[in-house]
């Protein structure tokens, strides 16, 4: 091989795609995965090399190079700026996002985006749920939970106003359908209740939806309570109910009157779901979200209850 060779061979492993780390995929089954996307462009660059045209390799935009838009891709992480930063207990966070004008972010109720990180040069991808209503013009909301150990949660705890970041979406299979449903049963530990927010909301703007939403939210303190002033919003609705399980409070006197009756101590188990899904006003389709252990206890439970595979979904 000649030194021109040499060199264009060189070349072209430069040009070559890098194969994802393990911290880039959120595990969340996302299509397209970062897997995905780099055995397509893997595919590109093979056929590319073999018929040793670059230009076949064009189409390709680094996500750097996305400026801040409402079109949102599977594909390409796009750019959005941050215009506030909450803190809601010590370790969780909710953070607006600007949209250009008064765009909308474009998701159906429920479904996620995938955050990019970069902590200490190591790339890193995680699942999060907008809670802003779907109609929302020009922001969307995130809620975060960050934990000690956390690189994505140093990248976030990281965040000012001001501050950029990138996202790429819209994923997720549950397309929630007004009055496609008798009763939703939500199960949500912690953030796990982002999904429900949006799915909730939709059914309360929409004066056509007579769809019945039970909510059951598992916190360890009333303190450590999200959105209390948006659910306790939302329990006035006719077809809207809330309850609260907590973990770590053992005594009703110490929560205010609106929360005693509708709150129960200790964990969600066999016996309070069961109980939960023979007071729903209608044949309830449950959905559940929050740490796998939850997610897969709570499945469970349902199915013990005698709900089928089918009347549930675990995001």
């Amino acid at each position: 091989m000649g030194e021109g060779e040499d060199k264009d061979a060189e070349a072209w492993l430069r040009l070559k795609p890098v194969e994802p780390l393990p911290s880039q995929c959120c595990g969340s089954g996302c299509s397209p995965c970062v897997f995905d996307l780099y055995d397509r462009d893997l595919e590109r660059w093979e056929a590319a090399r073999a018929r040793n045209d670059r230009s076949l390799l064009t189409g390709k935009q680094p996500p750097e190079t996305q400026g801040c838009s409402s079109k949102l891709s599977p594909e390409t992480f796009l750019a959005f700026r941050i215009s506030a930063v909450e803190e809601l207990t010590k370790d969780t966070y909710h953070i607006r996002f600007t949209l250009p004008g008064s765009s909308q972010l474009g998701l159906h109720p429920g479904q996620h985006l995938i955050l990019r990180g970069i902590v200490n040069g190591l790339e890193i991808q995680r699942a999060y749920t907008p809670i802003s209503p779907v109609t929302a013009e020009g922001y969307f909301d995130v809620l975060i939970k960050c934990y000690q150990t956390g690189l994505m949660s140093q990248y976030v705890e990281s965040w000012r106003t001001g501050d950029t970041a990138f996202w790429r979406g819209p994923f997720g299979s549950f397309l929630y359908e007004p009055n496609k449903y008798g009763e939703l049963l939500m199960l949500a530990a912690g953030t796990g209740l982002a999904p429900m927010v949006p799915i909730l909301q939709s059914v309360t703007d929409n004066a056509d939806d007579e769809t019945f939403v039970t909510l059951v939210g598992c916190f360890k303190t009333f303190e450590n309570i999200y959105l209390k002033t948006f659910l306790q919003e939302q329990s006035r609705f006719w077809n809207v109910r809330t309850f609260f399980v907590l973990s770590q409070e053992v005594s009703p006197e110490q929560l205010p009157w609106s929360y005693r009756e509708k709150t129960h101590f200790g964990r969600l188990g066999q016996e309070l779901v069961g109980e939960l899904v023979a007071c729903c006003r209608r044949r309830p389709f449950a959905l559940v979200c929050g740490s796998p252990a939850f997610t897969e206890d709570m499945a469970r439970c349902l199915r013990s209850a005698g709900l089928t595979e089918d009347s549930c979904f675990l995001f």
